[in-house]
């Protein structure tokens, strides 16, 4: 587990594509569990461990996730995520270079529940979510294509529906239209950084998160 930053009241990690954040019905152990057994032993502290969740990224999907080790932290980084005071910068490797090396999509997202994907959409609909991203393009190697993605809204799979819907889905999302998985079974999708006022110190904090070690993330290297 690689840590990437650690105070009183916050823990960030670099996640990788088997983990899960929280336990769903898969049964699998999430990563907040396998953080509290490390900040046990850690620190050797007798009892429960309190961390708390803050914010979720999709299983196959890499990089930065915080968590709260006190119910203050926990509180406001909630509520700093909710009024998107927290700036999550994201990075995807795509085949298909977008149109334009440089823009800011806006779609309208409507979620299906049964199928766990979201469909963009150019108009509102019914039961739709606005979604703005500004992505950019900033890499290049013989066969993908590098994209920084700036994240205006936090939507159910939003960079993931997008990039699709402009004809430039993420590598090895399959759901989203490419057209082979990777072999590790994740999606070429990562939270490179977070930037944020601490909610304690009020002290500006910048995580950044290493890309994954494969031959395909270190070509743009």
């Amino acid at each position: 587990m690689e840590v990437l930053y650690e105070d009183n009241h916050l823990i960030a990690v670099n996640k990788n594509c088997h983990e899960i954040v929280q336990g769903d019905k898969t049964g699998d152990a999430p990563l907040s569990e396998t953080l509290k057994a490390y900040l046990k032993e850690k620190y050797n502290k007798q009892g429960n461990v309190f961390l708390g969740v803050t914010h979720r990224l999709d299983r196959p999907v890499t990089g930065v996730v915080i968590f709260a080790k006190t119910g203050k932290a926990l509180s406001r980084m909630n509520e700093m995520f909710r009024n998107g005071e927290v700036k999550k910068t994201y990075w995807a490797i795509v085949k298909n270079r977008p149109a334009r090396d440089e823009a800011e999509l806006t779609h309208w997202l409507v979620r299906n529940e049964k199928q766990n994907k979201s469909y963009a959409y150019d108009t509102e609909k019914p039961n739709a979510q606005k979604a703005v991203l500004h992505y950019r393009l900033i890499g290049t190697s013989d066969n993908y294509f590098l994209l920084e993605i700036d994240l205006k809204t936090g939507r159910h799979h939003q960079i993931r529906s997008q990039l699709a819907k402009i004809g430039s889905p993420i590598k090895g999302d399959l759901k989203y239209g490419f057209d082979r998985s990777n072999p590790d079974g994740g999606i070429s999708l990562h939270a490179r950084s977070a930037s944020f006022i601490h909610p304690v110190s009020k002290e500006q904090i910048d995580i950044v998160a290493p890309a994954p070690e494969d031959r395909i993330w270190k070509a743009f290297f």
